[in-house]
C-alpha cells in the first residue's frame, strides 16, 4: 500500500518532489489557532493500517513541536501502521554539553521528547559535534542523509575552473569529498571563534588559484558570521568572484542579503529549508532513506 505524506506546513518546497519520488498519497489535515493560542487539528485522510510520513521544517522548533506532536499522536490513535518523521534540518543539536552550571542540555531533552512522538527519524547533515551519531541521544531508529552528493551534482553542472573553500576544519571532510568527485581543488580556512559574533578566518596562500571562481561550501549558514569572514579573506587574497553553497540556509537576521551585498555573486542552498536560494533538490536522497524505513 502507498504511504501517506503529511507536510506540517503546505509551503515546504520538498513536499511535492518527495511525495512524487515516494509514490505517496498526499495526507490531508486541518489546523487552526483558537483565540487563546491553542492548536486545533483534525486528520482528514483515512490512515488506518497506512504508513504515514510527516515532513516538517524544524528551523523554528518551539512553534513546530506541539503541532507535530498532536499530528503524530492523532495518526497513531487513528490506527496508522507507523508514523515516521522527515526533518531535513534537525534543530536543538547545538547545546550538546553543559558549558556552565545549571544549563539545560537541550539536545538530549529534545531528542527524548521527539523520540516519544514518532517511530523513526530521517534528517540531513545534523550538527554532530560531541556526539558520534544520533543514536547516542535518540531512542528511535535514525537515518542521516549526507548533503554532499546533492551538492556534488550541482558542482558538476558548473563551468570553468573552481576552487572549493571550506570555512573551517569541520568542513574539510566533506568539502574534500566533493572536490575529489568533481576533480577541482579545495582549501580549508582556519577559524578562531572568540565569541558568538566574533570570528576570525585565515586562509592559506591562494595565489595559484586567482584565475578560478571561489565557492564557499558549508553545511549550514545560520548567523553567517563565519561565511562573511571567509568572504572577506577571499577578497583580501585577490579572488575576483565568490559564490556560496550550503546544505541548510537558515539566514538569521537577514544575513543572506548581507552576503549578497558584500560580494557573493551566487547563493545556493538545498531545499531542506524554504528560501529563495533553494536550487538543489534533496528529494531523491530523502526518498531512498524513507523507502529503507518502510516495509517492503
Amino acid at each position: 500500500m502507498r504511504p501517506i505524506l503529511f507536510s506540517l506546513t503546505p509551503e515546504l518546497p520538498l513536499q511535492v518532489p518527495l511525495r512524487t519520488a515516494l509514490g505517496a498519497d498526499a495526507g490531508a489535515f486541518q489546523t487552526r489557532r483558537f483565540p487563546d493560542g491553542e492548536t486545533y487539528l483534525r486528520v482528514v485522510s483515512a490512515v488506518t493500517n497506512r504508513h504515514c510520513v510527516v515532513l516538517v521544517n524544524l528551523v523554528e522548533p518551539d512553534a513546530q513541536f506541539l503541532p507535530l506532536a498532536f499530528l503524530a499522536a492523532t495518526l497513531k490513535e487513528l490506527g496508522a501502521a507507523s508514523v515516521g518523521l522527515v526533518a531535513p534540518y534537525l534543530s536543538y543539536m547545538r547545546q550538546d554539553t553543559r558549558f556552565q552550571s545549571g544549563e539545560a542540555v537541550t539536545s538530549r531533552v529534545f531528542a527524548g521528547l521527539l523520540s516519544e512522538q514518532v517511530d523513526w527519524l530521517i534528517t540531513v547533515d545534523p550538527h554532530l559535534h560531541r556526539y558520534r551519531r544520533l543514536d547516542d541521544i535518540y531512542s528511535i531508529p535514525t537515518s542521516v542523509v549526507p548533503g554532499a552528493p546533492a551538492l556534488a551534482r550541482w558542482f558538476a553542472r558548473q563551468e570553468g575552473p573552481l576552487l572549493l573553500v571550506g570555512p573551517d576544519s569541520e568542513s574539510e571532510q566533506w568539502v574534500s569529498a566533493i572536490a575529489r568527485e568533481i576533480g577541482q581543488p579545495y582549501v580549508v580556512g582556519g577559524k578562531e571563534r572568540r565569541g558568538d559574533r566574533d570570528v576570525v578566518v585565515s586562509l592559506p596562500d591562494l595565489s595559484q588559484y586567482k584565475n578560478r571562481r571561489a565557492v564557499i561550501v558549508d553545511d549550514v549558514i545560520s548567523s553567517g558570521h563565519t561565511i562573511l569572514k571567509t568572504l572577506d579573506a577571499l577578497f583580501a587574497a585577490g579572488m575576483k568572484q565568490v559564490d556560496c553553497v550550503a546544505v541548510h540556509g537558515i539566514f538569521a537576521e537577514g544575513v543572506d542579503e548581507r552576503l549578497t551585498r558584500d560580494g557573493v555573486e551566487t547563493l545556493v542552498t538545498t531545499n531542506s529549508v524554504p528560501h529563495a536560494s533553494n536550487g538543489i533538490d534533496l528529494s531523491p536522497y530523502l526518498a531512498d532513506a524513507v523507502r529503507g524505513r518502510l516495509p517492503r
